[in-house]
């Protein structure tokens, strides 16, 4: 008795998402551009609409050396050689952003990205394990708000918008403390587009930091550090 097998063959259209679709500006050097910015589960869009059209682009995710999100910019970080300055990387920063687009777009980057992903906004939903009145310090001028420390990540929330900073313990190189009232977490993200390498960020604490509070955090900042380096 012959037995007949049929063979179905699945065929399967990988789709790629539009999450986000927003109308933007890109700052030129003198002036703005309008377009149109599309994120996607793979990467990023930029439409430029205007006199510029050659300026628009299409970033996968792996061609970004890093993505600032702001409240109301993002700033693009490329791998491409820019022709006016001699051996700097080309950023773009768009501007104007809508009012939800950062809300849009964090929950997803912040899971998806890697530490090349800069979220220069304060995480609305840390679960906050203590926090400190501080002081941002700066060359010219400082910046106060609230030093939140969480589970796994440290925020500081600005009084000043667009000072604000979200940290994932994974992109912190070290944190440390010349005193109570003291505090500095070193992260690691480009200083601009000439060069990777480290940032610190130096706090002034308005209330004193015990030090058992700051070792149980360093412990927590190393050990998820290493499992992700592991990874």
């Amino acid at each position: 008795m012959e037995m007949a097998f049929r063979t179905k063959t699945a065929i399967i259209f990988l789709v790629t998402r539009t999450l986000v679709c927003a109308p933007v500006e890109h700052k030129h050097l003198r002036h703005t551009g309008p377009g149109t910015l599309t994120v996607t589960d793979e990467g990023v869009t930029f439409t430029e609409t205007g006199k510029h059209q050659e300026h628009s682009r299409v970033w996968k995710y792996e061609q970004i050396q890093q993505l600032e999100l702001t409240e109301n910019t993002l700033r693009v970080l490329t791998y491409e050689d820019s022709r006016r300055q001699l051996g700097r990387d080309r950023e773009y920063l768009l501007i104007d952003l809508p009012k939800d687009f950062a809300k849009s777009t964090y929950p997803m980057w912040k899971d998806k990205l890697d530490q090349r992903f800069i979220a220069a906004i304060a995480d609305p939903d840390v679960t906050t394990l203590a926090e400190f009145p501080a002081k941002l310090t700066a060359l010219t001028k400082g910046v106060e708000g609230t030093l939140l420390f969480g589970e796994d990540r440290i925020v500081f929330r600005a009084a000043k918008p667009g000072d604000s900073r979200t940290w994932r313990f994974t992109d912190i190189d070290n944190i440390s403390s010349a005193g109570p009232f003291d505090f500095s977490v070193v992260t690691l993200e480009h200083h601009g587009a000439w060069h990777a390498g480290t940032r610190d960020f130096r706090f002034q604490l308005q209330r004193p930091m015990e030090e058992a509070r700051f070792n149980e955090l360093w412990r927590r900042v190393v050990a998820r550090a290493s499992a992700g380096a592991a990874q």
